[in-house]
């Protein structure tokens, strides 16, 4: 059976259709492909920029955690420190007029040397004022105590009082602390005057005095006398 010259034409148009379609169908798979390692190769690009920047600026976090490092407080492992930062806030709010309703002590989270303790406040109450100067006192603890996820809003029956929660992260280390320093107090009482000196302290003392009575007799043999001093006045005149 043979082909008409259009049928052959329309067979080709078919084949090459086909064809077409097909490698349109494998290029775009390899260009989505393609566009899909391009992204890839972007973003690893940045974190690569991202690690390089913060090894370039290691020495200059390293100086700023062991500033900071100096000002937290050290706790023996495994000592409960739930009393002690709970009394701390508690007496920063009674101090600043700030009425804590509800609070709760979370579990203690570890981030390298740093040990965290949360304490969740889900109630408070406290006027504009009051609210700011508690605040500035638990920041202005350095890098111990941190307050995040705070919420404020009015209290429609009380004008000018304000209610809220927050969560107060506060952190310190675990370790030996340092030994205390203890100082010697001078002892300044009247019995401490009365008592005698040291054999040595007395020696001392009294060739002191001996040096400032001859240092006194120099100076009165270089000064002239006032009665001489006159009669030469006199037989002047």
């Amino acid at each position: 059976m043979s082909m008409t010259t259009r049928e052959k034409i329309l067979a080709s148009i078919t084949i090459f259709t086909v064809a077409f379609g097909i490698v349109l169908t494998q290029m775009r798979s390899r260009i989505d492909i393609i566009s899909t390692k391009s992204g890839q190769v972007k973003e690893l690009k940045k974190r690569i920029d991202l690690q390089k920047e913060l090894i370039a600026a290691k020495p200059d976090w390293s100086a700023r955690y062991d500033l900071i490092k100096d000002q937290m407080p050290i706790f023996e492992p495994g000592r409960p420190v739930d009393t002690y930062w709970l009394n701390k806030m508690d007496n920063a709010a009674n101090e600043n007029g700030v009425r804590i309703r509800n609070r709760q002590a979370k579990a203690e989270t570890v981030i390298s040397d740093v040990s965290e303790f949360p304490i969740e406040v889900r109630d408070w109450e406290a006027t504009l004022e009051s609210i700011l100067r508690f605040m500035y006192v638990l920041q202005s603890q350095g890098a111990m105590l941190d307050i995040r996820e705070l919420r404020i809003s009015p209290i429609p029956n009380r004008q000018g009082y304000l209610k809220g929660s927050f969560v107060l992260y506060c952190a310190y280390m675990r370790g030996t602390p340092p030994p205390k320093v203890e100082i010697e107090e001078e002892d300044l009482t009247l019995q401490s005057f009365l008592d005698p000196l040291p054999e040595e302290e007395e020696e001392e003392e009294e060739e002191e005095y001996l040096v400032e009575e001859e240092n006194d007799k120099d100076v009165d043999q270089d000064l002239p006398v006032e009665e001489d001093f006159i009669e030469e006045q006199q037989n002047e005149d």
